[in-house]
């Protein structure tokens, strides 16, 4: 039963929002934790949750330099997919499908999870082919997904160009029914608010400036708001993983890049599912307020800015109308970046760090919203037991110096050229 009855809200409203209950507690630092996860986006929020949750582990802070959806988990376009090839990446990403099939649920929260499915468009025989090795794949591990052909996709999604003047036209497509969207910004308050009440301390406006040591061990950090002692240390700092990395004294192989998304003015009801394009980098979904969301590639160059430049709207807005001839003339209201931690083989990096005390979760990619459940009930079993969770052993940092690198930058925008 919702804790606000009609008549609360109603009150509410009339009173300028003044009387609502926090969702979680305005927490300040103690002198010392069990645990310091470093990142109150999702997969902070949810490896604190799941510490405490599933280890018992309650003792925990979760330092946020900014405040609580002001980072990637609010700047993300919120596709959630499993639809992935290589073995690790694979049963990893259908885990998490199978968390955010019960998240609402667990955390007592609407995130307003929509399995919509994702449909992504093949424009060659030789595309499909791929699409249905790929299918294979999925469904020998338990996965959903369907092969379709043209005039099937023409019934599904009868508003792409299916015209004998398309520039790339379409063979068929890649289905995955349980795919969809969820609410980015009920994630992160969904996960504050649960987290919140298993004790653990959520502290705003506290950007961590260095570590503690004693000896070869980090027992701590330094923070705007003072020294905070932890017995472990977290990192989840999404797009700033090689700058908090370097505090620390490691030189991480991740790079920086912005990847942009982009929301129009609200339509009447037209896209059903999410839709991406095989031929061009360019994915969309409509939200429940009407507007078309969507995004592309990267930006070509390094940066740390939450914005974008014209040059990438200019190719998205290409590549959406090549697709969706019929969105041509619909206004663009705005447009943001996030900030994404970039590795070599487009796989994150979730392991016990080569400092005592230290663990890392980042280099995200394009991944990081649909990976945030498994992401951190993985990265507590991690830190909670010091060991890596059996779901990420392919995930961890040695692979860059032995070469076992999971390559899956195909599952970024770029995946469907492939």
């Amino acid at each position: 039963m919702s804790r606000y009855s009609a008549f609360s809200i109603f009150r509410n409203a009339l009173s300028g929002q003044r009387n609502w209950q926090r969702a979680w507690r305005a927490a300040e630092p103690r002198p010392a934790y069990d645990v310091i996860v470093i990142g109150g986006g999702g997969h902070g929020l949810a490896t604190a949750f799941y510490l405490a949750e599933n280890h018992g582990i309650r003792n925990v802070a979760v330092l946020e330099k900014g405040y609580i959806g002001g980072g990637n988990v609010g700047r993300n376009t919120t596709v959630i997919r499993s639809n992935y090839l290589l073995d690790g990446n694979t049963q990893f990403y259908e885990f998490s499908m199978k968390l955010w099939e019960n998240m609402s649920r667990a955390l007592n929260f609407n995130v307003m999870f929509s399995q919509r499915g994702q449909l992504v468009t093949a424009h060659s025989a030789d595309q499909l082919d791929g699409f249905s090795h790929r299918a294979n794949i999925m469904r020998l591990n338990g996965i959903d997904a369907d092969i379709l052909d043209r005039d099937e996709v023409r019934r599904l999604v009868p508003y792409l160009d299916f015209s004998d003047t398309a520039r790339f036209p379409i063979h068929g497509a890649i289905f995955q029914g349980r795919a969809g969207t969820a609410r980015h910004d009920a994630v992160a308050w969904g996960y504050a608010r649960a987290a919140d009440g298993h004790g653990v301390d959520i502290i705003q406006n506290c950007e961590v400036t260095g570590f503690l040591r004693d000896g070869d061990r980090i027992v701590g950090v330094e923070t705007t708001k003072g020294r905070i002692g932890a017995g472990k240390v977290g990192l989840a700092v999404a797009g700033h993983t090689s700058v908090l990395g370097a505090k620390a004294g490691l030189e991480l192989p991740i790079e920086s890049h912005v990847l942009q998304a982009f929301v129009t003015e609200p339509l009447k009801p037209l896209v059903d599912h999410v839709v991406a394009y095989g031929a061009d980098h360019f994915y969309v979904s409509q939200s429940d307020k009407g507007g078309l969301v969507f995004g592309g590639n990267l930006d070509g160059y390094n940066s740390y800015a939450q914005r974008g430049n014209l040059g990438v709207v200019r190719e998205v807005a290409e590549a959406a109308i090549a697709l969706m001839p019929c969105i041509s003339r619909v206004r663009l209201l705005r447009h943001w970046g996030g900030v994404m931690d970039m590795t070599p083989d487009a796989s994150p990096i979730i392991c016990p760090m080569p400092i005592e005390g230290l663990f890392l979760n980042g280099g995200w990619c394009y991944g990081g919203f649909k990976a945030t459940p498994a992401s951190g009930w993985c990265f507590a079993h991690t830190i909670a037991t010091g060991k890596p969770h059996p779901l990420i052993t392919a995930y961890g940092l040695d692979r860059f110096r032995t070469g076992h690198t999971l390559d899956e930058a195909g599952a970024g925008p770029s995946a469907w050229l492939q």
